[in-house]
């Protein structure tokens, strides 16, 4: 058996490796869920966060609703729009899990 690394052999082990593991699929699926992930932010900036903004008194600009405790400046509106970025992107891969069945295998 023939043990010696040669530039051809790293190259056929490494394409053979990407092919195997499906590392094609893998950055594939990074590159959608990152423009998944820019969507939804901009979603939840654009048109959520205005109407929650106002809904809870915030003048429309949810990340900048702030209250002051002594000298301290607490960015409630900041969290609030966080965390729905968070819940919503969760909700999408859920159910972008659930409809390509992914959970099944």
């Amino acid at each position: 058996m023939d043990m010696s690394i040669t530039p051809k052999r790293v190259a056929h082990e490494f394409f053979q490796f990407v092919r195997e593991q499906g590392v094609i699929t893998l950055a594939i699926g990074f590159l959608i869920g990152g423009a998944v992930s820019k969507l939804v932010t901009a979603f939840i900036t654009d048109i959520v966060n205005p109407l929650v903004g106002l809904a809870l008194g915030a003048a429309g600009n949810l990340k900048e609703a702030t209250i002051m405790v002594g000298s301290a400046t607490i960015a409630w509106g900041d969290f609030i729009s966080v965390t729905i970025d968070f819940l919503v992107i969760a909700l999408v891969v859920y159910f972008g899990i659930k409809l390509l069945g992914i959970d099944k295998k």
